[in-house]
């Protein structure tokens, strides 16, 4: 089936990007948009939270619904939204300082707990909003506002914590190819349960080492490899994968319950649809706790 200009156009909304010139994120955006009109959704029935940074500001420049969260609290957003109409498809739209930083909390938790949400990370290893410091996924050796001396931490590998946290659909994108970034995006929001899409998405503002080219000259396909992402073991050693080569594409997936499958109230119908306890019943559940 074609997919039309006018289907992607329906995503799109009335204010403009106002990113850096040449920021991934504009890729991330589009992967986003044609990876939504691939699956015939409408805008009605998504949700994109995000929490604070450049990334975070994408909700608005879409017409589906969308939560402005604060920094580092989109994920338990996103589940209790989903939790509470488990109709929509519900997308996290984070930077790697919002979602590996202050985030990693809920990060952690949110994995082993599998609610069916994706959540995209557009990881340009800088807090770009802040003009430049040191990231979680800030290369050693990385000078920046905050290192001037160059970054002395251990990187994060967000590929092999959620490998190892629990997450059933485990993927890497680079905004530079968006037409690969948007399978990625599709098949995490098809997939039932926790996606995690980390994006090579390049800051050219502050971030002078992590460049389109620098990763270009890098990263390959890992379905182009006959790697198996059903095999957990492969997954990791691709994880671990970060030097002249570096593998994009899908790490891992799995199936396991999702998060609202453990809630016997929530089988039938979510809880949007469900009726408002009565006065007296509210009266009672209020006097169990007094």
């Amino acid at each position: 089936m074609t997919l039309a200009v006018a289907d992607i156009r329906k995503f799109v909304g009335e204010i403009r990007p106002d990113w850096c010139p040449g920021c991934g994120d504009f890729g991330v955006l589009n992967a986003l948009q044609r990876a939504l009109a691939e699956l015939r959704l409408e805008p009605k029935d998504v949700l994109i939270v995000s929490g604070i940074g450049c990334s975070s500001n994408l909700p608005g420049f879409t017409t589906t619904y969308g939560f402005h969260g604060i920094h580092g609290r989109a994920l338990p957003v996103a589940t209790a939204a989903k939790l509470a109409n488990h109709k929509l498809e519900v997308v996290v739209t984070v930077g790697d300082g919002d979602g590996y930083g202050i985030g990693m909390g809920h990060f952690i938790h949110v994995m082993r707990r599998n609610p069916d949400i994706t959540m995209i990370v557009m990881d340009n290893q800088i807090y770009g909003l802040t003009t430049g410091q040191a990231s979680p996924t800030s290369l050693q050796g990385h000078k920046t506002k905050s290192t001037p001396y160059g970054v002395i931490d251990e990187p994060i590998n967000p590929i092999a914590l959620a490998i190892a946290g629990g997450a059933t659909y485990v993927a890497r994108g680079f905004s530079g190819d968006p037409a690969h970034l948007a399978m990625l995006i599709k098949n995490g929001i098809l997939h039932k349960g926790f996606a995690l899409i980390d994006v090579f998405s390049p800051c050219v503002t502050f971030n002078k080492l992590n460049t389109y080219d620098w990763f270009r000259q890098r990263i390959y396909k890992l379905e182009e490899t006959g790697h198996d992402p059903r095999d957990i073991d492969a997954a990791f050693k691709k994880a671990r994968e970060f030097g002249p080569k570096i593998p994009i594409g899908l790490f891992y997936v799995t199936e396991k319950p999702t998060y609202t499958e453990y809630f016997e109230i929530l089988k039938d119908k979510p809880l949007v649809e469900q009726p408002m306890p009565s006065l007296e019943e509210a009266k009672e559940i209020l006097e169990e706790f007094l």
